[in-house]
């Protein structure tokens, strides 16, 4: 593993925890590190944070946390003893929000599928093709 990559593995352990346990603002208590990424430089990172809530909230959640990040950035650098702490950027993380959507979809293409193909699609050829193409869909 490279350098940066233990680096952002290290930091994003330690963010877990400082901003669990450390911040006391109520604004990012339902706020979690799930991904860090480093430069090349070891200069900054990119810290993806998860929170729960509406979009205000996940809006005034990321503003609270980007206002400490200062506090959180010296609280890092005095747990993992480094010699340049990177500056902290956050980042709202949206992957889970997208995975939520995709399977939305995927639902809703199989719940209109298999109410206006009973039988339509076997007539048209497509009966095993269709099978194949959710078992695939399920897979992922």
């Amino acid at each position: 593993m490279r350098r940066p990559e233990q680096l952002a593995e290290l930091i994003r352990e330690e963010l877990s925890q400082i901003v669990g346990y450390e911040l006391e603002d109520p604004r990012v208590e339902a706020a979690t590190v799930t991904d860090v990424r480093v430069s090349e430089n070891l200069r900054d990172a990119r810290v993806f944070v998860l929170v729960e809530g509406t979009d205000d909230e996940k809006t005034v959640a990321l503003k609270a946390l980007t206002k400490a990040a200062p506090y959180v950035r010296r609280q890092l650098g005095l747990a993992l003893n480094l010699k340049f702490t990177p500056e902290l950027h956050f980042v709202r993380d949206t992957v889970e929000e997208k995975a939520a959507r995709v399977e939305e979809l995927l639902a809703q293409v199989r719940q209109d599928s298999s109410s206006s193909g009973d039988g339509s699609g076997t007539a048209a050829g497509g009966g095993p093709a269709e099978t194949e193409e959710k078992g695939d869909a399920s897979d992922e």
